[in-house]
């Protein structure tokens, strides 16, 4: 059996020793993806129960499970997801799975003491590494699944780009920004932001996508309602399944560079068709989702440097939602630094820092 597995960004040989030594402890204990314990998060496809479809970021799968030790099985497309699988809550310390295509079991925890334990399994990467198939998990001999832990008790989705997506987080500072062993969902601001307020996270979000232009040929006009992530598809996401309380779009940035910097859209929109683009896209989500708290944000990269135009289109925008009727909806502007790459963890968790306490003011969390 062939695996790659990482107990960090910077630990390869320590995790491949650990999978070593785990992979004998594997045991007779199989629990199968539709098992009612496990508890997904996400625009998950269940059209298969036993094997459901894993494509957009941060879609997790949790469970509570007894035994010594746990591995996952996973049916990846394409050989180019990442894996973010937690022990007990240990946030700081994933073990991160590199997965191949096919079908393959990969252990990853052993030697657990006996008792109660929980994991989280989070996507890593995006739409664009492919899909992935979860087809269930191992326990050691005697070890048996429990009811998963309560739900969060609040909802947040979040619209976005690659700065949602977590695009190149966990690069070094002069590294580059489109390895997919460098993204990370988890340590994105949307992510960081849900846990600190305890609520349910749905990220939809692509690298390189805009309102009016991407840098492929599809929008997120095209993109927001479907079921996989994975390119423009005719998937449809029952919208009814899942209601978030807070809905937060940082959305432009691609634009800014596509058409403001770079004007590939000709003839090229002006202010008033810029604004009504976006609020037009803004107006079908509060379509969607009558009574969310619409948080419209843009940042941290350079579409909100001094001078930029940008994030005055989304102020005009929410000020004529506004004066339409619209009193749940409000700004926030993540500023720009000057480091010319997509945010770093440690801008990351900037972000989160203005937008949790923003959220927890105005929804009285």
């Amino acid at each position: 059996m062939k695996f790659s597995l990482t107990r960090s960004m910077h630990a390869l040989a320590l995790a491949c020793t650990l999978a070593c030594l785990a992979a004998p402890a594997l045991a007779s204990v199989s629990v199968k993806a539709d098992d009612p314990k496990l508890q997904y998060t996400g625009r998950i496809d269940f059209a298969q129960p036993a094997a459901p479809m894993i494509s957009w970021p941060e879609s997790a799968i949790a469970g509570t499970f007894s035994g010594a030790s746990l591995a996952l099985k996973f049916d990846d497309h394409e050989g180019k997801n990442f894996f973010n699988v937690f022990i007990d809550g240990d946030d700081a310390h994933p073990t991160v799975l590199q997965l191949e295509r096919g079908l393959k079991t990969y252990p990853v925890a052993a030697h657990l003491a006996p008792g109660k334990h929980r994991f989280l399994v989070t996507k890593r990467t995006e739409g664009a590494e492919g899909s992935t198939l979860f087809e269930g998990l191992e326990l050691a001999d005697g070890g048996k699944l429990f009811e998963p832990l309560p739900r969060p008790k609040h909802r947040i989705e979040v619209f976005g780009d690659s700065i949602t997506s977590g695009m190149g987080d966990e690069s070094p500072d002069t590294g580059p920004d489109d390895r997919a062993r460098d993204k990370n969902s988890h340590m994105s601001y949307a992510a960081i932001t849900a846990r600190a307020l305890d609520a349910e996270l749905h990220m939809t979000s692509q690298s390189g996508i805009g309102v009016m232009m991407s840098w492929f040929p599809f929008t997120m006009p095209d993109f927001y309602d479907q079921l996989s992530a994975v390119g423009d598809n005719d998937t449809h996401w029952d919208f009814s399944k899942w209601t978030p309380d807070v809905v937060v779009i940082n959305l432009f940035q691609n634009d800014s560079w596509l058409i403001g910097r770079d004007h590939k859209m000709q003839p090229e929109p002006d202010d008033a068709a810029r604004i009504q683009a976006y609020r037009t896209f803004v107006a079908r989500i509060r379509q969607l989702y009558p009574k969310a708290y619409i948080v419209c944000a843009l940042g941290s990269m350079d579409a909100t440097r001094p001078g930029s135009p940008w994030p005055g289109y989304i102020r005009s925008a929410v000020a004529q939602l506004r004066e339409g009727g619209d009193t749940r909806i409000d700004t926030i502007f993540f500023p720009y630094t000057g480091y010319g790459q997509h945010p770093r963890v440690k801008h990351q968790q900037a972000n989160a820092a203005l937008l949790t306490p923003f959220i927890r003011e105005r929804m009285g969390w």
